[in-house]
């Protein structure tokens, strides 16, 4: 699966909701987010219109490693 070309900071912020995150803070343009589940975990996302697709698939890099999923299912996960 593709990374999507046209996802906001507010929006990938939602999707990862799924997994078990929650906005713990906003300072700037920048949301930070929290997970308990498998451990103690934080994602910092840029609160930007669209967010570029490399920085997108860095940002995406470390959910997959802490749920332990490969890409793909993190896609299917939080886009389907």
């Amino acid at each position: 699966m593709r990374l999507p070309r046209d996802v906001s900071g507010t929006d990938l912020a939602g999707r990862l909701v799924r997994l078990g995150y929650e906005i713990t803070r906003q300072t700037g343009s920048h949301i930070r987010l929290t997970t308990q589940r498998d451990g103690e975990h934080h994602v910092t996302i840029p609160a930007h219109d669209a967010i570029r697709v490399g920085t997108l698939a860095a940002i995406l890099r470390d959910p997959c490693a802490h749920h332990d999923l490969t890409r793909e299912a993190l896609l299917a996960e939080l886009f389907s």
